[in-house]
């Protein structure tokens, strides 16, 4: 090359490098923009037109609970159908299994003797009603036998009677409430006895031969009227309501207070009548379904990220916080994303699983059917602990989880990051919910959780779960970190690596029950 010609390249490149650098500065501010405008929108928009106390409306007073095969579930995979396509975003129910088809009628239970009074009480999920008829019947306690052989002896007499198989809980005051009041001897002395009383209750059930899933069928088949139980979630008026395993004559959950009355009358020989009406329909063989929606990507349409919650729920309550607070952020996040981010780099989708609390199934049947999906996954984000805002995030055993997890918390705003604690590597989760069936397979899943509202005690699987429980300030703040998340991994230029930590156990992944409630 002649010196003329160098010289010449030389000028044009020191011409060329100020204007390629302010090319790449321009690109970066303007990514930066774009950036910071998707989420001042989705933070704009949440804070002043949140749709979470109309959806919860809607989802929680008028479809109510969402029991695995009940009409309620399929009505509400329905109605997050037609939410998602009002918002212009596609949306589908994707079968993937079987389960017993059940619907809850009403119930009416009175004590009439030795004096009347209308008793609170919740029929277990999947009891048998008792048709058009009311039952009058004495109401008699699971005696202190010596052994099966006496039980065998004392079964007859159960016939047409009411049987109340749990303990007469000692105290209906949560510890708490003992420990800000009581002296600190009779706090000792009443939990001590207790502990007793639960140890006794415990080998006296021990003692019939049977358990408490087996005896309320012994009990049916010997003619018994109905079973009362009584599961105190620890709380002032809160019970859990699970389901029944009775056949043929009804299971009912009788509140702490009304059964610790007729347990203690019954005990002194008072000889407590019941009148009882409760009804249920049996439906067959019914569909069961995930309800998944999509914002298909622009860039790496094959690439998906996932929000992820249970829709299902017990029946007890309105199955408000459990899970359907998840639900209704992990939808308002899907809203924000649609309306300040409606091309994705990657495909943005949301699922919405059935059968997530008789172990997590809709989502292992996902994981199932969709190795596509999860062979692709970016990032998973699954909430499920109740109403309160998130506090923690793990990295579920995954080595470089926190390159890329922390790398997208710095993009939500300081007054909803500040607040979550984050652990690194961390454990992978083997069940709880369901990023675990993720997890479990080496896909990258990651939980939301969520500061605690007394949600043991006061809302999980009770029938105090209803609208009144929801901390509408706190979801608000979840629906825009779920947003921004999903906004953030989508847009990464990497792709999220699944090395497991060394060292860590990984949990086994566990197959989805397709066919459920069902005779074999």
């Amino acid at each position: 090359m002649k010196t003329t010609d160098l010289n010449l390249l030389t000028n044009c490149w020191r011409k060329a490098i100020p204007l390629m650098a302010a090319a790449l500065l321009c690109s970066g501010i303007s990514q930066a923009q774009s950036s910071k405008a998707v989420i001042d929108g989705i933070m704009q928009e949440e804070t002043n037109n949140s749709q979470l106390e109309k959806l919860a409306h809607e989802l929680f007073d008028g479809i109510g609970p969402r029991l695995v095969g009940t009409p309620q579930m399929k009505q509400a995979n329905d109605w997050a159908i037609a939410k998602y396509k009002s918002w212009n975003i596609d949306a589908h129910n994707e079968k993937w299994g079987e389960w017993r088809g059940w619907e809850r009628g009403i119930s009416h239970i009175d004590m009439i003797s030795p004096r009347v009074k209308s008793l609170e009480g919740t029929q277990l999920a999947w009891s048998p009603g008792m048709g058009k008829k009311t039952v009058n019947a004495e109401v008699i306690i699971l005696p202190d036998l010596a052994d099966s052989v006496a039980f065998q002896q004392w079964l007859p007499n159960v016939k047409g009677k009411f049987v109340m198989i749990s303990m007469c809980q000692p105290t209906g005051r949560p510890d708490y409430n003992w420990q800000e009041f009581a002296l600190k001897e009779s706090f000792e002395k009443m939990k001590t006895e207790r502990t007793a009383m639960i140890d006794a209750w415990r080998k006296r059930i021990s003692k019939t031969g049977y358990n408490t899933h087996t005896l309320p069928v012994a009990l049916e088949k010997a003619g018994a009227a109905g079973i009362l139980t009584n599961n105190w979630s620890a709380g002032f008026g809160v019970d859990k309501i699970f389901g029944a395993y009775t056949k043929i004559v009804p299971t009912v959950d009788i509140a702490l207070e009304d059964y610790g009355m007729l347990y203690r009358l019954s005990e002194s020989g008072g000889k407590p009548v019941i009148s009882m009406h409760t009804e249920s329909k049996e439906l067959g063989v019914v569909p069961t379904f995930n309800t998944i929606a999509e914002i298909k990507g622009s860039e790496k349409p094959n690439e998906y990220v996932m929000l992820s919650a249970h829709f299902d729920s017990w029946d007890g309550g309105t199955g408000a916080t459990d899970n359907g607070t998840g639900t209704l952020t992990m939808m308002e996040a899907m809203r924000l994303l649609k309306k300040y981010y409606p091309h994705p780099k990657r495909t943005i989708l949301v699922g919405h699983w059935g059968s997530e609390e008789e172990g997590l199934n809709g989502s292992r049947a996902f994981v199932e059917d969709h190795p596509e999906i999860v062979q692709n996954l970016q990032a998973l984000f699954n909430q499920d602990n109740g109403t309160g805002r998130v506090v923690n995030l793990s990295g579920q055993g995954f080595a470089d989880a926190k390159d890329y997890l922390s790398r997208w918390l710095e993009a939500v705003p300081d007054t909803i990051k500040n607040r979550i604690k984050t652990n690194f590597p961390g454990q992978p989760g083997g069940g709880g919910s369901d990023f675990a069936s993720f997890v479990g397979v080496g896909a990258p899943g990651f939980s939301l959780s969520s500061l605690n509202w007394s949600y043991g005690s006061y809302t999980w699987h009770t029938n105090r779960d209803t609208y009144d429980k929801v901390i509408f300030d706190d979801l608000k703040n979840n629906a825009i970190l779920a947003a921004i998340m999903a906004y953030m991994a989508s847009e990464d230029p990497a792709k999220t690596s699944t090395t497991k930590t060394e060292g860590i156990k990984w949990p086994v992944q566990v197959k989805a029950t397709r066919r459920g409630g069902l005779d074999k």
